[in-house]
This record gives C-alpha cells, structure tokens and sequence, in this order.
C-alpha cells in the first residue's frame, strides 16, 4: 500500500499505459483522479477500480491551459491535496512523412498534446506540491525520444522534448523535495500502437512484433504502469531527473539482437 493516502492525477487514463498505471495505484491506496478526452473510456476504467469513492474523472484537453488550470483546482478541492501526477497522455499523429515533406498543423498538433499537456500540468501540480514541500511527477516519453525509428519526426520530437523538461523541471522544483522522472516505452500494445499490431497480425508476422530488442517481445502496459509506481513511490525517493527506458533492451543495442559490437 505504497500509495494509501495519496493522491495521483493520471492523465491519458482512458486505456493503455494511462489505464493500467490508475488500475496499479488504486491497488496500492490510491485515490486517483482520471483525465482524458476519451469520457466513456474513462468511466469503464473508473469501473475497474477496486473503491469508486476513491475515484474522480473529467474529460480535458489538456492542450488547453485554462482547462488544466480547472482540473487541478477542482482535484485539490475534491480530494484536497496532489501527491503523484503521471503525465501520460499523448498522441502519436499520422504523419510519418519525411521533413521535407512534413505536415506542419499535425506538428502542432502533436506538440500541443504531448509536450504543452505536460507544461500545463506540471505548471499547477507543482505549485500544490511545492505547499506542502513533497510530491513525485512521472511523465511518459518514449525510446522514440532517445533514437529515431520508433515513430515519426513530430511525435520523436515531442518525446525528446519531454525528456529534456523532466530533467529541468526536476532541477526546478527538487528544493521543494518535488521529483521528477520519466519512463520510455518501447513497443506496448496499447490503442495508440494498435495500427501496428493489426497490421503484423493480418499477414501473420505477430511474431516479429519487438523481435528487435533484447528480450525479443513487445511489451505490456502493466509492466511500464510498475516502473511508473515505483518512480512515484518513496521506494524512488532519491531518485529524480531520470529518463528510464522500460524498452526489453531495445535503446541498450543497435536495434540488431546479439549484434553488438
């Protein structure tokens, strides 16, 4: 019960990484607030949670500065404090297009979302958990964010730049014992990645799915949901301004199993 008494937000909440990590803190103790666009995805991971009263859930964009700004008012005053803040919430767009060839608006798209949603959030949790001098914020960047070929360029660009604000936001706020970590998924089988899992399945190459890591396996959101509980939890206490690949191995070799030399 690493978690009892604590409050986390979890954005992105509605499925995949976002769903497991609420399952996992609420687990644990937590009552959890749940934000996402999805609504009706939120209410069915709401259900899965082993105490509603526990519970809060709204739809936002988090792209939205005055609708964040709302939220974690609205968070403190129901639950009356902020100890955890996951931001996991991202899109990946659908343009894979070279940059001389690139779409301009879904860039912006893509940056408002993934990078700009966890500015907005950190920006109001921070200040709570600066009040009461202790909190853990963990967001979610990607091995697309360390090396190129896990997605295209907006979406790799807005993971870097996630990576680069933990580590100064960590700077920023660790005198307030605020930490800062992030995780970096690599293939995970959620609604995000389900394209290329039907893809492999429908010419019968599931097997090849994360065959280029180490472990040679695509992932699971709940394994990436542990390594965020435990980066939040006071197990990681004195950890903070890390980026932790949660990858099979993949961002440890050039992408070519047992080829490294």
């Amino acid at each position: 019960m690493r978690f009892e008494n604590k409050v986390a937000i979890i954005t992105g909440a509605a499925s995949g990484i976002g769903r497991a990590v609420a399952q996992r803190l609420a687990s644990e103790g937590a009552r959890v607030a749940l934000v996402d666009v999805n609504m009706d995805g939120l209410a069915a991971c709401a259900a899965t949670l082993p105490d509603a009263s526990k519970v809060w859930y709204r739809a936002v964009d988090i792209s939205r500065e005055d609708e964040v700004e709302k939220c974690v008012a609205d968070v403190l005053t129901t639950f009356g404090r902020i100890d955890v803040l996951c931001n996991n919430a991202g899109i990946a767009g659908g343009d894979y297009s070279k940059i001389t060839e690139t779409d301009t608006v879904a860039w912006h798209q893509i940056l408002n979302v993934n990078i700009m949603g966890a500015v907005h959030f950190t920006k109001y949790a921070a200040r709570s958990m600066r009040e009461q001098h202790s909190g853990a914020i963990v967001n979610t960047a990607s091995v697309a964010g360390v090396r190129s070929g896990a997605g295209g360029n907006a979406y790799s660009a807005s993971k870097a730049a996630v990576i680069s604000l933990t580590m100064t936001t960590a700077c920023d706020l660790g005198e307030w014992n605020i930490r800062v970590n992030a995780v970096c998924p690599g293939l995970i089988e959620t609604g995000m990645t389900a394209p290329v899992f039907a893809r492999a399945r429908a010419v019968q190459k599931e097997d090849k799915l994360g065959s280029r890591c180490e472990l040679r396996r695509y992932g699971h959101p709940e394994e990436v949901a542990a390594a965020i509980a435990f980066l939040a939890s006071d197990d990681a206490s004195y950890v903070t301004g890390q980026a932790l690949p949660v990858d099979g191995g993949n961002t440890a070799s050039l992408n070519l199993p047992g080829m490294k030399v």
